[in-house]
């Protein structure tokens, strides 16, 4: 009788072997999310925010593109800090994920995590309606975004909200920008894009790791050099503000590739990545 109360008693395989009902939870939630799950909730989350107004998508991405600046400054704050060493570049980008953090965990409109979201939706049912969605989304973002960088550049430019140190601190890591030429500011645009469409990607299934995966694929970013589109225009709109650039030329050598390089790089490349895995269990 002892026997048969063992074999029955909750967490024990049954007489087949088979594990029992708690068993087969505790499996569902060690192994973690199927790659079709994630697919959905990042497909879901494009959904929803292509079906948003057009004020809360505006004001969401012109804080966005505000809350990116606060990469810049981190790393301007860390430049002027630390001694002019062999590491420093590193140390230096530490600072690069700031902004990514206030944007992602904030739940803003970022362009660059667009370039997935919103595309996801449209692969699944490619119709006319969801191609207007998409593009309604992607012009409404990307704008705000610039609105955001444009005043956060004039901002620390025009007031005495940084220190003299500090802006050319900020000056000195925006000129790295303008040094790339076209061909290669499209290229790192490329991987730039792809970094943060795989951060979106990884999230659903980072849980309490948000932060962590977040920061780690964001710094690769930083300091791997790599043109992203708002966090570069807080750099190359800077410059304009204190007349070390010309508009002309950062629209033509930064803003062009750049934006072309991460839509290529997010949506492309990763998306259609993303859509190809699951394609077959959708």
């Amino acid at each position: 009788m002892n026997d048969d109360k063992r074999a029955d008693a909750p967490g024990t395989p049954d007489a087949a072997g088979k594990p029992d009902l708690r068993e087969k939870r505790q499996i569902e939630e060690r192994s973690g999310l199927r790659t079709p799950v994630i697919y959905e909730i990042v497909r879901k989350r494009g959904d929803e925010e292509m079906a948003r107004p057009f004020t809360s998508l505006w004001w969401s991405g012109v804080a966005a593109g505000m809350s990116m600046s606060f990469s810049l400054l981190t790393q301007a704050i860390l430049l002027t800090s630390l001694p002019d060493a062999s590491w420093r570049h590193l140390a230096v980008s530490v600072g690069y994920p700031v902004g990514f953090l206030m944007v992602i965990l904030g739940r803003q409109q970022l362009f660059t995590e667009n370039t997935i979201t919103a595309v996801l939706p449209v692969m699944k049912h490619f119709t006319m309606q969801n191609v207007w969605r998409l593009a309604r989304m992607w012009g409404i973002v990307w704008v705000a975004n610039t609105i955001g960088t444009l005043f956060a550049a004039y901002f620390c430019t025009l007031t005495p909200v940084v220190s003299p140190e500090l802006r050319d601190g900020m000056l000195q890591l925006s000129a790295e920008v303008m040094k790339n030429g076209w061909v290669e500011m499209f290229f790192k645009a490329i991987s730039a894009g792809f970094l943060v469409a795989a951060t979106v990607w990884l999230i659903p299934s980072a849980e309490a790791a948000k932060f962590w995966v977040i920061s780690l694929l964001t710094f690769i970013i930083g300091a791997g050099g790599f043109a992203h589109i708002v966090a570069g225009s807080v750099e190359t709109f800077l410059l304009v503000a204190n007349g070390r650039l010309d508009i002309v030329t950062m629209l033509a050598d930064f803003t062009v590739p750049t934006l072309l390089g991460n839509i290529v790089g997010g949506s492309a490349l990763f998306a259609l990545i993303s859509y190809a895995q699951v394609m077959e269990e959708i």
